[in-house]
């Protein structure tokens, strides 16, 4: 397992932040300029200021430090990874941005290291920032085969923007930007019986978008042989099959794709969030030579000036070299096998009456409160123990726990020692919470 290099010095507890950052300073710079809805957010968890990283851990600028089990599935090999940093300083010090004339070798390596962990029939790629933008990437492609009518599924999470958000199927992000992109309807996940008929309507017509696990959506995992039927539904109707692997690639479940669980090979794949690496913002869009010919005849059909930006894609290699060298895809499924039971034991012993169900696969993990206000008490909690986790903004009753695959032994113990002294904080603080404020 590769060694982390030391952060930069911290204040010690007490000192005064470096520079003339306070986070009262910050907090207000936040509602200035940012969002008052973020400062809120702030403030709730006690204004904390983060100024350094280093593998699993988190540094603020009053001398704490916290587990990150969150950062939205981003740190699968930790903070600032030997290799990924590395491979970044290396370019930022050559040549960090390229003209998009020439020939560049970075983003030719990039996607060499990308297409040489999936299956041989995904051979092309377009580079992105954003997972959103590699959805945008995805859906064009879909349209531009043919395909215009996008059927998604209920709670899934595809990003923001204007296309992906027609695909991402929660009510209060879509109805302030209505109306969005015609012809979509979202379907239940899991099942494969109300595609078929989906599917069955509108042959050759529709762009299939899903995620193998739902993320955001809760942690929510489909039934065995569900992919796998998806896939020949929608090669029966002659659709469109795109996989969202942004939160769920890239090794977080255990393989290196959660396609690969069923041997399912989609007309696009898409990957992102650890696909920097943890240090740059990098997507993808991954499609096979007959999705990608519409793409292939004309180069600026479809171009963004950052698209494979040198920087980045030293990021990308970086990545794919730390998830290869750290066998860190076979490090996910060992430590979740750890850690799933563990932690629904320990949920089903001290709050039995709270938990609805804890699950995952591999290094994401959901524990199901019975009300969303129990999941953010208990990652408040969570956070004043010294762990950082996430929600789900599609499944607000979930507590989402994204871990990177470097964890140690100790630092495996320290999680789970946090989430039980959280889970008991939390039964603690509604017993001597008065009744009528509960």
């Amino acid at each position: 397992m590769t060694t982390f290099p030391e952060a930069p010095e911290l204040p010690r507890l007490g000192d005064p932040p470096r520079g003339a950052d306070t986070e009262a300073e910050i907090l207000g710079l936040y509602r200035a300029h940012l969002s008052k809805g973020r400062a809120t957010l702030a403030e709730l968890f006690g204004s904390h200021m983060e100024i350094a990283s280093k593998g699993a851990w988190l540094h603020t600028s009053d001398g704490e430090r916290f587990l990150n089990a969150g950062g939205y599935g981003v740190f699968l090999m930790g903070a600032r990874h030997p290799l990924v940093v590395e491979e970044v300083q290396r370019q930022l010090t050559t040549h960090p941005t390229a003209t998009r004339i020439l020939l560049e070798p970075t983003v030719a390596r990039a996607a060499e290291a990308l297409v040489s962990t999936l299956p041989e029939q995904l051979d092309r790629v377009h580079f992105g920032l954003s997972g959103a933008e590699a959805v945008e990437t995805g859906l064009k492609l879909a349209r531009a085969n043919g395909r215009r009518r996008i059927v998604s599924m209920e709670k899934g999470y595809h990003g923001k923007t204007m296309g992906a958000l027609t695909a991402t199927a929660k009510e209060v992000y879509q109805k302030p930007f209505r109306p969005l992109l015609p012809d979509a309807v979202h379907l239940p996940f899991g099942d494969a019986e109300a595609l078929e008929r989906e599917l069955a309507a509108h042959p050759g017509e529709c762009c299939v978008i899903l995620e193998p696990v739902q993320g955001e959506g809760g942690v929510i995992l489909p039934p065995r042989g569900y992919l796998t039927r998806v896939a020949e539904l929608v090669k029966e109707y002659e659709g469109f099959l795109i996989l969202d692997e942004v939160q769920s690639g890239m090794g977080r479940l255990g393989e290196w794709w959660g396609a690969d669980f069923e041997g399912v090979v989609p007309d696009v794949l898409l990957a992102g969030k650890a696909l920097g690496g943890g240090v740059a913002p990098v997507s993808a869009a991954i499609a096979t030579r007959q999705a990608f010919r519409p793409f292939d005849k004309d180069p600026y059909v479809h171009t963004a000036t950052f698209s494979g930006q040198p920087l980045l894609m030293a990021a990308v290699q970086g990545a794919i070299r730390a998830i290869q060298e750290d066998r860190l895809v076979t490090r996910a499924m060992d430590l979740g096998a750890t850690l799933l039971p563990r932690i629904r034991e320990i949920a089903e012993r001290t709050i039995p009456d709270l938990v609805v169900e804890v699950r995952g696969q591999g290094l994401l993990i959901g524990v199901e409160l019975i009300e969303g206000g129990l999941a953010g008490e208990l990652l408040i909690e969570l956070f004043n123990n010294g762990v950082v986790a996430n929600h789900s903004m599609n499944g607000s009753t979930v507590v989402r726990f994204t871990p990177p695959a470097t964890l140690t032994d100790n630092e495996v113990e320290h999680l789970l020692g946090s989430f039980e002294k959280a889970c008991r904080d939390l039964v603690a603080g509604k017993a001597t919470m008065p009744k009528n404020v509960r």
